[in-house]
C-alpha cells in the first residue's frame, strides 16, 4: 500500500484533503452512496479511471476508514465495497460540492458520460422536507431511487427500488440539472408538468400538492 501523502498542515481542511483530495476518491464515495458495489460495477460507472488507480484509491479509503470490503454470502460470493459510518458522513459534503458545481452543467459536452443515478444528489436536496420514504426516479438515461430520511445504509441506488416506492417521479436530465442549479424548484416543475408524480402513498400526494 502506498504511503499516505500529506500536506503536513495542522488544519482540518488540509487533513480532510489528505484523505479525500486525490483524483477519483470523492467520485468513488459518490458511487458507494448507492450501496455495496463490486469492483467491476465501480469501474463501469467511473468511465476514465484506470484499474490500477481504482484499486489504489479503494485501498486508501479502507486504510482511512472511509470504506470496507466484505464478501457476500452464497450464491453471490463476490467481494463488495461499502461506506463506513465515517464515509456516509460525506453526504452533505458531496451535496455542497454538487450545488457549487451545478452552474457548470449548463451545457452537456459531447464527451460527457452520464449515468442516471448521478442526478440523485441534487434530487435528494430538492426532495428534502415533504416526508420520509422511497422515491423512484425515471429518466431517459435510466432509473434510480432515493431514500428520504435514511439514517443508515444507502442514500440512493441504481435501478428501480427493491420495494414498492412511495412515489415515482418521471422527468428528464435537463430538469434535473435545472433543479440542481436552483433555476427551478420541484414544486414549480410539478406544477408546470415538467415532473410527473405517480403513486397513492402520502409522500406522492404531498409532492403533487406541495
Amino acid at each position: 500500500m502506498s504511503p499516505r501523502r500529506s500536506y503536513d498542515q495542522y488544519c482540518s481542511a488540509a487533513r480532510a484533503l489528505d484523505a479525500l483530495g486525490d483524483r477519483w476518491t470523492l467520485l468513488i464515495v459518490r458511487e458507494l452512496f448507492a450501496g455495496p458495489r463490486r469492483y467491476t460495477d465501480l469501474h463501469a460507472d467511473l468511465p476514465g479511471v484506470s484499474t490500477d488507480v481504482l484499486a489504489s484509491r479503494l485501498k486508501d479509503m479502507e486504510r482511512d476508514g472511509l470504506a470496507t470490503r466484505r464478501r457476500l454470502p452464497p450464491p453471490g460470493a463476490a467481494y463488495v465495497y461499502e461506506l463506513t459510518g465515517r464515509g456516509r458522513e460525506l453526504l452533505p459534503v458531496l451535496q455542497a460540492l454538487g450545488e457549487w458545481g451545478a452552474p457548470l452543467l449548463a451545457e452537456r459536452r459531447p464527451t460527457d458520460a452520464v449515468r442516471a443515478h448521478w442526478f440523485a444528489l441534487p434530487l435528494l436536496r430538492s426532495l428534502a422536507g415533504p416526508g420520509d420514504g422511497t422515491v423512484q426516479v425515471r429518466l431517459d438515461e435510466g432509473e434510480f431511487h432515493v431514500r428520504l430520511g435514511a439514517q443508515d445504509g444507502p442514500a440512493y441506488g441504481e435501478g428501480p427500488a427493491p420495494e414498492e416506492p412511495d412515489a415515482l417521479l418521471t422527468l428528464d436530465a435537463e430538469v434535473c440539472a435545472a433543479l440542481g442549479r436552483g433555476e427551478l424548484t420541484l414544486r414549480e416543475a410539478v406544477r408546470d408538468g415538467r415532473v410527473t408524480v405517480t403513486g397513492e402513498a402520502t409522500l406522492a400526494k404531498t409532492l403533487r400538492e406541495s
